[in-house]
């Protein structure tokens, strides 16, 4: 059986989406009887009206010589085929729910509301063709179900190397790893370490969405005289860099604004026996980080820096929420083996 995974392509950017699209073919490789390669389409969302032109692009590719396609991210799913999987990561959420939420580009002009139509309408015409759909969390399946009437199943994503977080010492640092992006949030959780003057240290590991954040939390760090306290570390590290981190950290923190699963950073914390911080409007994390599992705040430095010393202040409150953590996490079983089971069914 021949297995394409097709995904889009923002140059240079590198995230959650591209790991699992480069594991996925990797574990189908290793399926008896499959071959699997992973196509990437180019894509970029400005200005608005490039949209038509990349929706265009997709359609009228053809894949010759493949018995399934399993498509992940829009406008890469678009491209026809008779065998047709969708495992949903997100759609174009400026078309739906950032739309919705006063959020989104495209409703600035008649323009922008015709490509946000346009959008709709290629992704219905798209889901009615599709063999079956599964999404990587239930808020895409519910945002799904929403705005397009479209019913999924939950297949949630298998940690790429969990084998690397086994858990470790419990140190004196929260460990936050991932893209580091404004819509992440770091900068919260430096204003917060700043207002618990006691607390623990941070590190901040991931390759920066652009040189501007990664300068503004720079500065920020200064400006609190927070530099024996917080470490940035940027950039693209060796996958054993991040999990001895995560594996030696106190806790883990990720703060995304609504997110669409729990997020690669959670299920690595989770596997090495880590609570978790966030916030209340994360979205996906939600469905697994709560006081029980980690701590949950407002998205405000007072109230961060208020959960974050309840969460480190006793280092068994620490453990005990970690150990839950870990227990949650291994009681979905979610595996790889199952995963592509459901993919090639």
């Amino acid at each position: 059986m021949k297995v394409l995974v097709v995904n889009n392509a923002a140059p240079f950017q590198r995230g959650g989406a591209e790991e699992l699209a480069d594991h996925l073919v990797r574990r189908l490789n290793a399926t008896p009887g499959v071959q699997s390669e992973l196509v990437r389409v180019p894509f970029t969302w400005e200005p608005a009206e490039r949209l038509i032109e990349e929706m265009l692009i997709a359609r009228g590719l053809r894949l010759p010589n493949v018995d399934r396609v399993i498509g992940l991210k829009f406008p890469a799913y678009l491209i026809p085929h008779h065998d047709k999987v969708l495992w949903l990561l997100h759609q174009f959420r400026q078309a739906y729910d950032l739309s919705e939420a006063g959020q989104s580009h495209l409703d600035f002009d008649e323009a922008g509301r015709t490509v946000k139509a346009a959008i709709r309408a290629a992704d219905n015409a798209c889901f009615a063709d599709c063999r079956k759909i599964y999404c990587n969390s239930p808020v895409t399946q519910n945002r799904l179900m929403k705005f397009n009437g479209v019913p999924s199943e939950v297949l949630y994503p298998p940690l790429n190397d969990g084998e690397l977080f086994t858990g470790g010492d419990y140190g004196d640092y929260v460990f936050a790893g991932g893209r580091v992006a404004a819509g992440k949030r770091q900068h919260l959780l430096i204003e917060a370490l700043a207002l618990l003057p006691n607390g623990p240290r941070l590190i901040i590991a991931g390759p920066p969405e652009n040189e501007a954040y990664a300068d503004r939390l720079r500065k920020l760090v200064e400006d609190l005289d927070l530099k024996d306290r917080v470490s940035l570390r940027f950039g693209f590290h060796p996958r054993e860099d991040i999990a001895r981190w995560a594996n030696d950290a106190l806790a883990c923190a990720y703060l995304p604004f609504d997110e669409d699963s729990v997020g690669y950073v959670t299920m690595e914390a989770f596997a090495a026996g880590k609570p978790v911080l966030t916030v209340t409007d994360s979205g996906g994390l939600l469905e697994i980080v709560s006081e029980e599992t980690g701590a949950v705040a407002e998205p405000t430095p007072a109230a961060l820096s208020e959960a974050l010393a309840r969460l480190t202040s006793h280092r068994g409150r620490a453990m005990s929420r970690g150990a839950t953590a870990r227990d949650l996490w291994r009681n979905k079983n979610v595996t790889w083996e199952a995963t592509v089971r459901r993919l090639l069914d």
